[in-house]
């Protein structure tokens, strides 16, 4: 005769105690210990109609964690079911130790949330996707470092043409320094209509890769020669690199 009754579906009443940390197999199994009290393998296989082999690995897990006990009886092993209340033990005992660590669990997920987030692209149509994220941002200005090889030897013009009516269009006004260089004459010369400011740098620094500044927190390096750039998301990179062109531009006016 059954110790216990369970009124209802029975699967679902296994469905609950899924939720509560026992997996299908654990849940059937210790519910039919429940009902037989002190039992043997053969008993419990037979009101489970779970396999022999997965009873015995199934309890194993149990006694880990601490919902069955072992009685030797006559040298005969007996399983019982450890009291129902041992559940909501077990789950305030976690509830409480989640709680102790919760303060560094949020001070790495802190950690995590302030490092940049970096991604990279490769070959031609990579870098066309870097100055494509500018867009993203419409009304909110790129300052850029630019050299001369994307305009002569990298970019294609029929890009450049898409690209500089899609940032007019979404009002991204571009602040530009560039290189003392006749090859972007041409460039210059169409400052008013692509919705763009340029200063030359009349020293030529040393700038070998296009450096964008744009979003409010990002900041997108080019290196058109070598084929890759890379997109930063940083605060601290942005504001720094921000702070850095704001002299220089102030220093060509």
């Amino acid at each position: 005769m059954s110790k216990y009754v369970i009124f209802g579906d029975k699967n679902m009443f296994y469905e609950k105690l899924q939720k509560i940390g026992l997996n299908e197999k654990e849940a059937k199994i210790y519910t039919s210990l429940l009902e037989l009290g002190e039992t043997n393998i053969q008993r419990v296989y037979k009101k489970s109609k779970i396999k022999r082999t997965t009873i015995y690995n199934t309890i194993d897990s149990l006694k880990e964690k601490g919902l069955v006990s072992t009685i030797l009886k006559k040298n005969r092993k007996y399983y019982v079911a450890s009291d129902p209340r041992e559940l909501e033990f077990k789950l305030e005992e976690q509830k409480n130790a989640l709680k102790n660590i919760m303060p560094e669990l949020l001070s790495i997920a802190n950690v995590i949330d302030k490092k940049p987030k970096i991604k990279y692209f490769e070959g031609v149509e990579g870098l066309k996707d870097i100055y494509l994220d500018s867009l993203k941002y419409p009304g909110q200005p790129v300052w850029a470092w630019v050299t001369d090889e994307v305009f002569t030897d990298y970019m294609d013009q029929n890009f450049l043409d898409y690209y500089i009516p899609k940032r007019v269009g979404a009002k991204v006004m571009a602040y530009v320094i560039v290189p003392d260089t006749h090859k972007l004459d041409a460039y210059r010369a169409t400052d008013k209509e692509s919705l763009r400011i340029t200063r030359v740098d009349p020293n030529n620094s040393n700038i070998q890769v296009e450096i964008d500044i744009y979003g409010n927190n990002k900041v997108a390096l080019m290196s058109f020669g070598e084929g890759f750039g890379i997109i930063i998301e940083s605060q601290k990179i942005y504001n720094t690199l921000k702070s850095i062109f704001d002299v220089a531009w102030k220093n060509l006016e």
